[in-house]
């Protein structure tokens, strides 16, 4: 019914059903148990990395597939978004797409070697920390702080609204080094959540995204191995910008596959349900409205692409990655709000996963930095 994809090649269409099957098998019975929970088992985890879906691209001398091509990750992400299960596509993609390139980039061969073999088996799971209670898009006034001593970092403060936060066993942790400093005074540093005063909140009762474990995370004295420092001192803010635009792709690729996902509901629903003697689908306002919601669909699909080949090729911006961002998610939640109004009052009930859908979708314009910062970054650009 879409437009066929460009980018993908047969590979990525073989790659395409075996995560297909994966989520049939694997995600669809359970879902529903895992809202409930707040979180993904780890054993679902493990089979992620026994089906080679972790790390993809993690270097073949430290244990990885060493996939060098992130079409695989975007089929990852685009088959688990679009079957509706929008918590667990978040924090298998934070894990494979957000947190891993920081290691890949900015970690020790040690440092690889030590944790690599875990993180491409599902073993330990990844998370990233840079939001805290008074610091969220504005990350250069992050407050917790890291003090050298000798061969070790003491880290101490606090984040919030971290993904994968409760499972997590490896935390990239955005820190001030060097306070005095601003922006140039923040370093990242990798911390193992079974270190001495490292805690973790509960998980958060959020909106939408049911599936997927947030949480507080506190520091409190912890000591962290000086050889965790990625890459180094002081250039932690720099890295943040060079992986931001990857992050934000992902935020839009998983934009786009859950709005195909809904719309392709409500498409089926309207076809079934009848109104005034007639399907749905034989109205014109109903057929005008999904004629709208289908050709913004479309149009995101080819924009989406389009930077998912800049991607490929090292040449997507950041300006770029947050037009994607932005517009994508806009649309995103554009679409699924009409969907569920198409579906009437069953698209108020849980169990229609266009419900679901249309909670889930609202975050997708906070974070990754909010969509108010994404005009920000795309004037800059602008006005240079």
């Amino acid at each position: 019914m879409f437009i066929p994809y460009r980018i993908y090649e047969e590979e990525h269409e073989i790659f395409r059903q075996s995560v297909a099957e994966f989520v049939a098998r694997e995600i669809a019975p359970y879902h529903k148990q895992w809202e409930k929970d707040h979180q993904v088992p780890r054993e679902v985890w493990r089979k992620l990395g026994e089906a080679g879906f972790l790390c993809m691209d993690a270097e073949t001398e430290y244990g990885g597939l060493g996939i060098d091509d992130f079409r695989f990750s975007a089929v990852l992400n685009e088959e688990i978004a679009k079957a509706g299960y929008a918590g667990p596509a978040i924090g298998f993609s934070l894990h494979n797409d957000i947190v891993f390139p920081y290691l890949k980039h900015y970690a020790t061969e040690d440092v690889k070697r030590k944790y690599y073999p875990d993180l491409i088996t599902g073993k330990k799971i990844l998370a990233i920390a840079m939001t805290e209670p008074g610091a969220g898009s504005d990350l250069q006034n992050i407050k917790t702080t890291a003090v050298r001593q000798g061969d070790e970092y003491v880290v101490n403060g606090t984040k919030t609204f971290i993904t994968n936060g409760y499972l997590c066993d490896l935390v990239v942790v955005a820190v001030k080094t060097d306070p005095s400093k601003g922006a140039k005074g923040i370093s990242l540093l990798l911390i193992e959540a079974n270190s001495p005063g490292f805690t973790k909140g509960l998980p958060f009762e959020k909106v939408g995204l049911h599936a997927q474990d947030t949480c507080e995370l506190f520091f409190d004295n912890v000591r962290v191995p000086a050889e965790n420092l990625l890459g180094k001192e002081g250039e932690g803010f720099k890295y943040l910008m060079t992986e931001l635009a990857q992050e934000r792709l992902v935020v839009a690729i998983g934009a786009v596959a859950a709005a195909e996902g809904a719309l392709l509901d409500t498409i089926r629903y309207c076809q079934e349900r009848e109104a005034f003697g007639k399907p749905l689908s034989a109205l014109q306002n109903t057929r005008f409205r999904l004629a709208e919601c289908f050709t913004e669909v479309q149009m995101g699909r080819i924009f989406l692409e389009r930077c998912i080949e800049l991607h490929l090729q090292g040449k997507l911006d950041s300006a770029t990655a947050s037009m994607a961002k932005y517009a994508l998610t806009d649309m995103q939640c554009r679409v699924i709000d009409e969907c569920v109004q198409l579906h009437g009052g069953y698209g108020y009930m849980w169990e229609y996963r266009v419900a679901r859908a249309w909670a889930d979708a609202r975050v997708q314009r906070i974070y990754a930095g909010t969509n108010e910062i994404m005009k920000e970054l795309i004037a800059r650009k602008i006005f240079v």
